[in-house]
């Protein structure tokens, strides 16, 4: 399996992430586990959580994803050898937990060190920008953790292209670490975020791309095609605004070239994003290890240009 650079870092990932935002959410420790040995015995490398995961769920308090992940690594077996591990910080955790000062950076990268039973995490990421904390200060104090050898590598989430460039140029001017990767929301409903601007500096500044909700949600599997079907799952209440022409438009293509290449609709989304330019390897989530497995036949199949024009003439129909 050819595997790829995260930026100009010395991570080298599979071109396909495994998200760590259903652990403890919408699957429990015991199939967290069981999925995550598949996917690295698979020979999969990439997990990304944050601290925030699950904070959205009733009961949870943040950290529930790390502590789970972190339970998996001390099973011992070479276990965090086998993976290059992101995490993130910058979310709310509380009313005084949250953004990206010193402080709280600072703060953060202990309590997730300590969750997830390691010494150093792979890719530490700025989960949103904090417009509060000037960039310096920011970039600064992600500096002196991989001084400190707590973090590898430093990457962005949810960054517009005019910060990323200018936190690109702070880290040049200061001589500090940069942004080497950027997580942003791209899939085939929601490409005109990336693509405008964003798409353009990680090209031109050799940043590395693992976007997020690769699979809209779950929407592109197909599952979703009725208001009717928005009741499957906790996820299927956000999906109402796919429910429309441009969004029958998009899974009609991809129920086309599913049926050729003999995969599901998921897996030819999945194959669509990794055939652009700039993506190192987009994050998806699994609840069962069938489901795993059918995500993870993208990376063995090809789509050809036929294939890409209609998925990309139904991407961009009117919105």
């Amino acid at each position: 399996m050819k595997h790829r650079q995260l930026g100009r870092s010395d991570l080298s990932v599979a071109p396909l992430a495994f998200g760590g935002n259903v652990f403890g959410w919408t699957v429990d420790e015991k199939m967290s586990f069981r999925l995550l040995d598949h996917f690295v015995e698979r020979g999969f490398n990439l997990v990304d959580t944050a601290d925030a995961y699950s904070k959205w769920v009733p009961g949870h308090k943040g950290g529930e994803s790390e502590t789970i992940l972190g339970q998996w690594i001390a099973q011992g077996g070479g276990r965090r050898d086998k993976i290059v591990l992101a995490t993130k910080v910058g979310m709310p955790m509380s009313d005084t937990e949250t953004g990206l000062s010193r402080e709280r950076i600072m703060a953060a990268v202990n309590a997730s060190l300590k969750r997830l039973k390691t010494d150093h995490i792979d890719l530490y990421q700025a989960h949103q920008d904090d417009a509060k904390t000037p960039l310096e200060e920011t970039l600064t104090a992600f500096d002196d953790l991989i001084k400190a050898g707590k973090v590898r590598v430093i990457g962005a989430s949810n960054y517009s292209a005019e910060r990323l460039s200018e936190a690109l140029s702070v880290s040049a001017e200061k001589k500090i670490a940069r942004y080497e990767t950027l997580q942003p929301l791209y899939n085939l409903l929601e490409r005109k975020g990336f693509e405008a601007a964003l798409l353009p500096v990680c090209e031109q500044k050799d940043i590395g791309v693992i976007p997020y909700s690769s699979l809209a949600s779950g929407f592109l599997t197909g599952k979703y095609r009725s208001e009717k079907d928005l009741g499957k799952s906790p996820r299927g209440k956000n999906l109402g605004k796919y429910l429309d022409k441009r969004g029958d438009a998009v899974l009609a293509a991809l129920d086309e070239a599913s049926k050729k290449l003999g995969c599901t609709q998921g897996c030819v989304a999945l194959a669509w994003l990794m055939k652009q330019s700039t993506i190192s390897a987009p994050i998806a989530s699994a609840t069962s290890i069938d489901q795993l497995d059918e995500l993870l036949k993208a990376t063995e199949i090809e789509i050809d240009d036929e294939m890409a024009k209609a998925l990309q003439q139904a991407s961009e129909g009117s919105d």
